[in-house]
């Protein structure tokens, strides 16, 4: 395997690159991660305040936090 970071074709055009797949894993997660935020974007939002009170009343946070 050449130790080159591009794969290029018979006309010496770029077609790839390779990285370390420590790297593309993690690409691949942040890539899955702003999928996922454009899928719910026109969701309604819920305010912090309103999160920390049900967790408080389901037992999750203390309730003096």
């Amino acid at each position: 395997m050449s130790n080159k970071p591009y794969v290029d074709d018979e006309k010496g055009e770029r077609k790839a690159v390779k990285v370390p797949i420590e790297e593309h894993e993690r690409l691949n997660e942040d890539l899955h991660d702003l999928a996922v935020i454009a899928e719910r974007k026109d969701e309604q939002t819920v305010p912090l305040d309103e999160i920390i009170e049900n967790l408080k009343k389901q037992g999750i946070l203390p309730s003096s936090l």
